[in-house]
């Protein structure tokens, strides 16, 4: 959703041979219990390339200190629909990483287990992170990274921070009209949408997507796509559309978005945390902040998304899996290595506070992000993402919103019931 690579599953490590003695794959020790517990057999990782290489020595460590054998393998697409697959066929890893939401879709189909932390443990980490990786009252992951949309802009074209998306586009346009710029604004689209980019924009106009419960959790039932709150956002989406004023254009894509920021074509880039690296690299002065709403909108939000470590149901070293999860990720070095790998903000309080200070960026988009709503991990929003995007991109293209976004709430209601 937020970055997809091409390619397929490449064994980035091999640790040390298996040594010591042998282990009930089907026990599963306390959070607290001596990492003993979980010695011998195989421990199998399944992450993306980034993630991958930045394991391979923790996975080499864990190796030694439990006498196994550990595999780092990087599935760089799919990853999710992979795990899935190869755990309903018995040939998945023990440990699978990925974003928060994937949870609701993963427990439906008996995929992963509860993660057994102590409270001590649960305390270290950010509040909205532990709250994002629990579903239907049981933790299922351990997060690692924090991530969310902002602003990211050139500042050589663009030295002041737009408070609404009217003053962004009018900067956009004078920028164009100056020859410096070729496009207003870099948020992806491309010719299927992508609703996690638009969402502030949706939120701001006054939409959502799932209304809650009492208890705080999203409620499957109450769907906001179709309705009219999502009408009237999307009439303002339109007008800021290649009908209207060609600030959203289903030409910048994912792939091209972040390059076209880089290119020095447009001054605004909608983006995340992985977009700094390549910022960084093409030289550009940049600054970042909150996503502007529309004028007299309510605050545009972000979705907030977290990374996290799960332990698969059918694995075959379940105990060493628990052990490596709940014992190993927890730790501050190795959340820092990931941030390494790719810097979003660390989950861990301990890991945030070590990089915080030589990393500014950090603190920019967990500002950006405060006021965010945590990505919706209930299964029904896997109904949600394919629907909204098109209709998003034929809505920026100048189709009628109140048609599209009905027939596309239509859609996704059929395919929740």
């Amino acid at each position: 959703m937020r970055i997809r690579t091409a390619g397929v599953v490449a064994v980035l490590g091999l640790a040390l041979a298996a040594s010591g003695c042998g282990g009930d794959s089907n026990d599963e020790p306390a959070a607290n219990e001596s990492s003993k517990a979980a010695t011998g057999g195989k421990l199998v990782i399944w992450a993306d390339d980034k993630r991958a290489a930045a394991l391979k020595p923790f996975g080499e460590k864990f190796g030694q200190e439990n006498g196994v054998t550990v595999e780092v393998q990087a599935v760089s697409k799919d990853l999710q629909t992979n795990f899935v697959t190869a755990s309903q066929q018995g040939s998945g890893p023990d440990v699978v990483v990925g974003a928060h939401d994937w949870i609701g879709n993963l427990v439906q189909n008996g995929a992963i287990d509860p993660v057994q932390l102590a409270a001590e443990q649960k305390s270290a980490f950010n509040e909205t992170a532990v709250k994002a990786v629990t579903f239907n009252g049981q933790l299922y992951g351990v997060p690692y990274a924090m991530e969310n949309l902002a602003l990211i802009r050139n500042t050589e074209l663009a030295p002041e921070a737009p408070k609404t998306i009217e003053e962004l586009v009018a900067t956009g346009k004078k920028l164009k009209a100056e020859k410096k710029a070729s496009e207003i604004l870099c948020l992806q689209s491309g010719q299927n949408g992508d609703a996690y980019h638009i969402y502030p924009l949706y939120t701001s106009a006054g939409g959502y997507l799932f209304g809650t419960g009492a208890n705080g959790d999203y409620d499957p039932k109450d769907l906001g796509v179709g309705k009219p709150e999502s009408i009237a956002a999307f009439q303002k989406i339109a007008k800021l559309g290649e009908k209207g004023e060609g600030a959203l254009k289903r030409s910048i894509t994912p792939e091209n978005s972040i390059a076209t920021f880089t290119g020095k074509k447009c001054a605004f880039l909608v983006s995340g945390p992985w977009a700094i690296a390549d910022a960084k690299k093409a030289n550009i002065k940049y600054d970042i902040s909150p996503v502007p709403g529309f004028a007299g909108g309510k605050e545009a939000q972000p979705f907030v998304g977290v990374q996290s470590f799960y332990v698969a149901s059918k694995g075959q070293n379940k105990a060493l899996a628990q052990e490596f999860v709940a014992n190993h990720v927890t730790t501050a070095d190795l959340a820092v290595a990931l941030y390494n790998a790719e810097p979003r903000p660390p989950a861990l309080t301990a890991a945030l506070d070590q990089v915080k200070g030589s990393d500014p960026d950090l603190a920019k988009f967990q500002e950006a992000g405060k006021n965010g709503q945590v990505l919706p991990a209930i299964p029904a929003m896997a109904a949600i993402w394919d629907p909204f995007g098109k209709a998003e991109a034929a809505i920026i293209g100048g189709a009628d919103p109140a048609k599209t976004i009905t027939a596309a709430g239509k859609t996704i209601a059929g395919q929740i019931k």
